[in-house]
């Protein structure tokens, strides 16, 4: 069993919090332990920490280490450029093959927030068996609690098996973000669940569906595969990586595949992709407000306040996000938070890469 999280994102719609020298996975936005030392404590006494991997830029692999310090170098994969998540996973898939050809690999983003670890595990635990059995590529759907707008969804189709409790459908189809309508009668269904971006599978059976479907990609990895563990290994990654397509392992692979199960999950996910995650986890006050700075709040409803090395006050304000890192201040309709990355585009064009 294998376990690979994927860190290499640079969480703009976190910003001005998340920076491109630290970015959101390497914050410690629930308690005192990054994203990222999370993701790794999930895994525990599940896949042994030597099985681990993490895929990240090439520019993080030092805080990495520092985070990890009892994950071995070789673990950390870095990638010289970003090219989305089949090239990771791809790349992944190849380390993984150079020592265990049949290995299960758990593929888990750097940056969720799970509530229930215990359940957690009870699911991967499942999940890790049925992808070692048979030719099925596995993936985790969370129970909707709302209409979202923000994530992608899997239709559930009919049941498979059960294991360990956990019942296990076929999946028959995968949709993009959907408007509120959609998103209402996804939820009414209740056969349409969110999409976690979690998924299992044998390290040859992922490398076979690369060689079916992105044949490109394919390529170039088994150039990359050639020099692993040769002095050669880090130039020809470098030479290959930067002509990697750049796609999704959802649109690559996840949609064109017919052997694709899903299992329903309800452990309290989150993929944290905004400043209004914080608000779903943190304590709110009488008027709807979560708070995390010093300060006073005068009829002030429904706000997310974050600036833990500043006082704030608010007068008459409603609706509003509000975060303050020392050189930076953010203010923003919650409801807008989704399109922070805009902000961080027109700050960069503004020349105001310092803050960035």
């Amino acid at each position: 069993m294998y376990g690979v999280i994927l860190a290499g994102g640079t969480g703009e719609r976190f910003w001005p919090l998340s920076r491109r020298e630290k970015p959101k996975q390497f914050l410690p936005l629930f308690g005192e332990r990054s994203m990222l030392q999370l993701t790794i404590d999930k895994l525990e006494g599940l896949i042994s920490l030597n099985n681990v991997f993490v895929v990240t830029d090439k520019a993080y692999e030092d805080l990495v280490a520092v985070q990890l310090p009892e994950l071995s170098p070789e673990n950390i994969i870095c990638e010289p450029c970003g090219r989305d998540t089949a090239a990771a996973v791809g790349l992944a898939a190849e380390h993984i093959a150079h020592r265990d050809p049949q290995g299960v690999m758990v593929v888990l983003p750097a940056d969720h927030y799970v509530a229930d670890v215990k359940e957690f595990r009870r699911v991967l635990k499942a999940g890790m068996e049925v992808a070692r059995e048979g030719e099925w590529v596995l993936t985790i759907g969370i129970r909707p609690s709302r209409p979202e707008t923000g994530y992608g969804y899997i239709q559930q189709g009919e049941q498979w098996e059960e294991r360990y409790g956990t019942a296990v459908f076929k999946a028959v189809a995968f949709h993009e973000k959907p408007d509120l309508n959609r998103a209402l009668k996804y939820l009414e269904s209740g056969n349409y669940l969110w999409n976690s971006g979690m998924f299992i599978w044998r390290v040859d059976l992922i490398r076979n569906l690369i060689t079916r479907f992105l044949p490109q990609l394919d390529a170039g990895l088994s150039q990359i595969a050639a020099s692993i563990d040769s002095e050669e290994e880090e130039q020809v990654t470098a030479a290959v990586y930067q002509d990697l397509p750049r796609i999704s392992v959802d649109y690559g692979i996840m949609e064109k595949c017919d052997n694709v199960l899903v299992m329903p999950a309800t452990f309290g996910w989150d993929d944290v992709g905004s400043w209004t995650a914080l608000g779903r986890y943190g304590e709110v006050d009488q008027q709807g407000n979560v708070v995390k700075a010093r300060g006073v709040f005068i009829d002030t409803h429904n706000c997310l306040v974050y600036a833990p090395n500043r006082v704030v006050a608010t007068l008459g304000v409603k609706d509003l996000l509000i975060v303050d890192d020392g050189d930076s201040l953010l203010i923003c309709q919650k409801d807008r938070d989704q399109e922070i990355k805009k902000v961080v585009e027109a700050l960069r064009q503004a020349g105001h890469d310092e803050v960035i």
